[in-house]
């Protein structure tokens, strides 16, 4: 018999994929070409049924080139399904965007087919996106503890790995490190094992630190009206976190300082961050 946690999994599951399977046949209405599902139920598929995934944007990754074809109509219904859509892979992924869908794979939810990245794909691609937010979420580390753990029998770790850079593939070798180290993550069968294990001190240095506090990372224009909220953003932003700053710069999970990537990427930063607060000045002013 279900307790009533169970229940509960059960249910804002189901509730879940029915918001998503509308939103990709909304999706499927304004785009007439390949989309692919990341993140969210992607990373739920290896989740046990004890250890619910919950997610509230709907991540959407289209071709790049289709970006200037969205009526504002077709935006209007993006935002109101809460999807976040994504042109291109960007900084998550260096596979072309015509191998990537070749190599995506299908799922079926509550009825709709939807494509979602192949197995080593979504590995690599969650690495990445858990590295870019800092490793701030410690809770979403579970998505690579899971990618791991419940790979399919023909997972291919060279599919996985040799496809990227030798930068980008230590990147996904210490996230899983870091997932044997921080929850249990059984790694002794894996190739890499050894290497997964020697983790840089400032890496978890910069979790731990990340983990103890209690101010999260929140986009600038939420916080730009609350004095206080903004001087506590701006705080967190300055120094960068380490690994943000490192992967934002592309570089290397060594033991070499980090200011070089740090200054990089207040570099890199500044003049978008700029950019946005003068939009938001002015769409204010317009109304």
């Amino acid at each position: 018999m279900l307790n009533s946690s169970d229940k509960w999994r059960l249910v804002s599951r189901a509730a879940g994929q029915k918001r998503l399977a509308i939103a990709a046949e909304s999706m499927r209405a304004i785009f007439d070409s390949d989309f692919v599902l990341i993140k969210g139920e992607s990373a739920a598929r290896f989740f046990p049924d004890q250890h619910l995934r919950e997610y509230a944007d709907l991540d959407f990754v289209v071709d790049e080139q289709l970006s200037s074809r969205l009526s504002a109509d077709d935006l209007l219904t993006i935002r109101n399904l809460n999807i976040d859509l994504h042109y291109g892979l960007r900084h998550l992924d260096t596979l072309t965007w015509e191998e990537f869908i070749r190599r995506s794979d299908d799922i079926l939810v509550k009825g709709s087919n939807i494509k979602v990245p192949c197995p080593e794909d979504h590995l690599r691609i969650m690495a990445v996106h858990w590295l870019t937010d800092g490793g701030e979420y410690k809770e979403r580390l579970w998505d690579i503890y899971y990618a791991v753990a419940n790979r399919p029998a023909d997972f291919d770790w060279n599919k996985c790995l040799d496809v990227v850079s030798p930068t980008r593939r230590k990147w996904v070798i210490t996230t899983i490190g870091l997932a044997h180290k921080y929850l249990g993550l059984e790694i002794d069968d894996l190739p890499f094992a050894e290497e997964a294990k020697q983790i840089p001190k400032w890496i978890t240095d910069t979790l731990e630190l990340e983990w103890a506090r209690e101010v999260r990372l929140i986009p600038l224009r939420i916080a730009y009206r609350k004095p206080r909220m903004l001087i506590e953003q701006i705080r967190k932003r300055l120094p960068p976190n380490p690994i943000t700053a490192t992967i934002d710069m592309e570089g290397e999970f060594d033991d070499s300082p980090r200011i070089r990537y740090q200054l990089g990427s207040i570099a890199k930063r500044i003049p978008p961050s700029i950019m946005r607060f003068v939009d938001l000045a002015r769409a204010r002013l317009r109304r």
